[in-house]
C-alpha cells in the first residue's frame, strides 16, 4: 500500500507533557495499529515531540525512512511551533490528524498548527476522528496512495515510440514541463527500432503465443488477407521487441504512435498494446506496463497515475459516440483495450473467453488483429489530464460500464466499428457538459470510486481539479 510516517506533537511544558505522554502514546499506538491493519507500513517518530530539538530530529528520522506521507498527530493541545520545526524537516506530503476525544483539546492543537502552516504557505491536509475509526483510516489511505503514486512518477521515464500521430496536438506534451512539474523524463525512440527488432524476434516464442491466443480466445477470425497467422505473429513479435526495449532502456511507461507508418506498412499495434497493458501474457503473470496508443503523452501520464493508485490495468479509449436516446457513451478505440477489461478476472482464460481477434478495418492497410470485446459492467472512475492555455487540469467523473443482452450489444456495436472493443458507459455528467468541456478525444478509466485518491494527487501535482457530476 504505502509507507506512512507518524509523529505525535505534544505540549512544551514539562509537567503537562509528563501528564499527557501516556495518553498521547496510547492514541498513537491505536492509530498505528489501524493503519497497519489496512495494509500500510508505518514508521513512527523516535519520541513524542515536546521540545524544539525533538521536533527536528524526530521529523528528520521519519524523512530518512523515505515515507510516502507524514502524519502529524494531535491528541492534546500542542505547541504550534513544534509543528513548524517538524514540517521544515519533512519533505513528504503532510497530513495533520486530530483526535476527537473530548477529554483533551486535540482539535485545538491541530487548528493552531494548521493555521501556522497556512501563514507560511505550507501545503497540508487536515483530518480528524478516533484513532481506530475506519473512515479516518480510509481517508488517510487515500492520501497515502495518492502520495505514493505521485512520488513514483518522479524519476520515471516515458518511452515515446514515434512522434505526433496524425496532427493530434493533444497527444503531445512539453517535455520540459513534464520534468519540471512531474519529474518525468521522455525517451524518444524511432519506430524503425521496433520494426528491426520485431523482425529478429524469436519465431518459436511468437508461434507459442499465437497458439495460446487461439486456444483461449473466443475466436481468432483469420480471413487470409488482413489477418493471417503470419500477421498475428508479427504483432506478437512487436510485443517481444517492445518488451526488450523497455528492459534495456529502463522505461516505466510508454506510448506507440503506430499511425500512419506502422498501420500502413507493417502491422497494427493493437495486440502489442493490449498485452503490454495486461497483467499477464502467454508466459503467465507479469507486471502491467502502461502503454498509450497514438503515443498519447498526457493519456499515458493519466494512465500511469491511475495505475499506481489502483494497481489495475487502465482503460484507454476514444470518446466514439453518444447514444442520446439511452444516455450511453460508446468508448471505443482501435482494438487497444487491455483484455483484462473483458471480465476483469485474475484468470486470463476467463477474460480471453470473451475476446475476439478480428481482421483490422480499412483504416489500417497493413492489417493485423484487433482485440475486440465488450467491457465488463461495473462502477468506474473516469478522467484525464488535459491542458488549458498550457496549464494542467484533471478532468474527473464517475461512471458505470454497462452490458446488455446479445441483441442490444450487437445493435450498438454495429453503429460504430464492430471489430473494435467497446465500453458502454453511463457518465455521471450531462452529455452537453462533457462535450462542451472535455479537453481531448481520449479518456481513461479504472474500476471503483477512486476520486479521493485522484483529488489528492491533483493537489500534490499542482494540477487544477475539474470534477463533474449531475449534481
Amino acid at each position: 500500500m504505502a509507507r506512512i510516517g507518524v509523529l505525535s506533537i505534544s505540549d512544551g511544558r514539562d509537567h503537562v507533557h509528563a501528564r499527557n505522554a501516556e495518553f498521547i502514546q496510547s492514541k498513537q499506538d491505536r492509530l498505528v495499529r489501524t493503519l497497519e491493519a489496512a495494509g500500510h507500513e508505518v514508521v513512527t517518530g523516535a519520541d513524542l515531540v515536546a521540545t524544539n530539538a525533538v521536533a527536528g530530529s524526530a521529523a528528520r528520522g521519519i524523512a530518512a525512512a523515505d515515507v510516502d506521507l507524514t502524519i502529524f498527530y494531535y491528541a492534546v493541545w500542542s505547541f504550534p511551533h513544534f509543528t513548524m520545526l517538524a514540517a521544515d524537516a519533512t519533505r513528504s506530503p503532510l497530513v495533520l490528524v486530530a483526535s476527537t476525544d473530548p477529554t483533551e483539546p486535540g482539535l485545538v492543537g491541530m487548528l493552531a498548527a494548521g493555521g501556522a502552516l497556512d501563514q507560511i504557505g505550507r501545503e497540508h491536509t487536515r483530518l480528524w476522528g478516533a484513532p481506530d475509526d475506519a473512515e479516518l483510516a480510509e481517508q488517510v489511505g487515500a492520501h497515502a496512495r495518492a502520495a505514493a503514486a505521485v512520488a513514483s512518477l518522479r524519476g520515471s521515464t516515458f518511452g515515446r515510440f514515434g512522434g505526433r500521430p496524425m496532427g493530434m496536438n493533444t497527444a503531445v506534451a512539453n517535455t520540459d514541463q513534464w520534468m519540471r512539474q512531474f519529474g518525468v523524463d521522455v525517451e524518444e525512440i524511432d519506430q524503425y527500432e521496433l520494426v528491426l527488432r520485431a523482425e529478429k524476434a524469436d519465431p518459436g516464442e511468437a508461434a507459442k503465443a499465437r497458439e495460446w491466443i487461439e486456444a483461449h480466445a473466443a475466436g481468432v477470425h483469420y480471413d487470409g488477407k488482413k489477418l493471417t497467422p503470419e500477421l498475428l505473429e508479427r504483432q506478437i513479435r512487436s510485443y517481444q521487441a517492445i518488451r526488450d526495449i523497455i528492459a534495456e532502456r529502463n522505461l516505466d511507461f510508454s506510448g506507440i504512435k503506430a499511425q500512419p507508418e506502422l498501420t500502413e506498412h507493417f502491422a497494427t499495434m493493437d495486440v502489442t498494446e493490449a498485452f503490454l497493458n495486461d497483467p499477464y501474457d502467454w508466459n503467465g503473470p507479469k507486471d502491467v506496463h502502461i502503454t498509450a496508443t497514438e503515443a498519447d503523452m498526457d493519456g499515458a501520464l493519466t494512465m500511469q497515475l491511475m495505475h499506481k493508485i489502483s494497481g489495475t490495468p487502465v482503460l484507454f479509449a476514444d470518446v466514439r459516440h453518444y447514444h442520446g436516446d439511452r444516455d450511453i457513451w460508446d468508448l471505443c478505440n482501435s482494438g487497444q483495450h487491455a483484455t483484462w477489461y473483458a471480465a476483469r478476472s485474475d484468470d486470463p482464460a476467463e477474460n480471453l473467453a470473451k475476446v475476439n481477434f478480428y481482421p483490422e478495418v480499412f483504416f489500417f492497410p497493413a492489417g493485423g488483429a484487433s482485440v475486440q470485446h465488450i467491457a465488463a459492467p461495473g462502477d468506474m472512475t473516469l478522467g484525464r489530464l488535459t491542458r488549458e492555455a498550457g496549464e494542467y487540469r484533471l478532468q474527473l467523473m464517475l461512471g458505470e460500464f454497462e452490458s446488455y443482452d446479445d441483441a442490444t450489444n450487437e445493435e450498438l456495436i454495429r453503429q460504430s466499428t464492430p471489430e473494435w472493443p467497446h465500453a458502454f458507459t453511463r457518465l455521471d455528467v450531462p452529455g452537453e457538459v462533457f462535450l462542451s468541456k472535455f479537453g481531448a478525444n481520449h479518456i481513461h478509466a479504472i474500476p471503483g470510486d477512486r476520486r479521493a485518491e485522484l483529488r489528492a494527487a491533483a493537489k500534490l501535482m499542482g494540477v487544477r481539479l475539474d470534477e463533474w457530476s449531475r449534481g
